[in-house]
């Protein structure tokens, strides 16, 4: 499902021309795949924050989104993202922690399925319906907790962690297809974190870092509301 780029286009610091120049940013600081540059470029990000912050939706910033979580950093998304596509493009990815949905709509453009996990149900309602508004028919939603992934449409060919484990689940190594990607971020919310690129072949598990990330903790338990 790919959005055309005159939808949504917003105006002033919402504008196609302040979108572009995030996208200028992105690209000096390294991201240089066309695809993902063209989905952040196309997908309406100050859709998926609150009105009172859409003018700040097109800086290189993480921003609040209520319940202690946050919309991730563009560059982060565009990084994450670079990831999942690299050996080739796949077609089913499980994302753990759909937030605003922001990034299950740039995998959106790009894959032919999403499967997004959340465990608040505020979230998780907003994100369906910003989904439904946007045309986005290639995600399918659920109200989980997303450590144990969504074992019954697994395998999949990448699975991405928007929130920080201490420890990288066993499940969501369990549910990558064979030369599955797994991109995760993992450390203390209150310490250093690091962002993991793990290649899954066979039964050997492949581990490479994508840096240093700042994410909110992958929370596990009952879902609230």
């Amino acid at each position: 499902m790919t959005l055309k780029s005159n939808t949504h286009e917003g105006i002033g610091m919402t504008s196609q021309r302040t979108r572009d120049r995030l996208i200028s940013r992105l690209r000096d600081r390294g991201i240089c795949n066309p695809q993902v540059l063209h989905a952040l470029r196309v997908t309406p990000r100050h859709l998926f924050v609150d009105e009172a912050l859409a003018s700040r939706a097109y800086e290189d910033t993480a921003l609040p989104i209520g319940h202690k979580q946050t919309i991730s950093q563009p560059y982060v998304v565009a990084c994450m993202t670079e990831a999942v596509l690299q050996g080739g493009t796949p077609k089913k990815v499980l994302e753990v922690g759909t937030g605003s949905g922001y990034q299950a709509a740039v995998l959106s453009g790009l894959v032919e399925q999403v499967y997004t996990v959340e465990r608040i149900e505020a979230l998780y309602q907003q994100a369906r319906k910003r989904a439904m508004q946007l045309g986005l028919r290639n995600i399918r939603f659920k109200l989980s907790d997303g450590s144990w992934g969504w074992e019954s449409y697994a395998p999949y060919d990448a699975v991405v962690v928007t929130a920080a484990p201490d420890e990288i689940p066993a499940a969501l190594v369990d549910q990558l297809a064979d030369n599955g990607r797994l991109v995760i971020p993992v450390g203390e919310s209150s310490g250093a974190q690091e962002l993991l690129l793990l290649r899954k072949t066979g039964t050997r598990v492949e581990q490479e870092s994508l840096g240093s990330v700042s994410f909110v903790p992958l929370v596990q338990g009952n879902v609230y509301t």
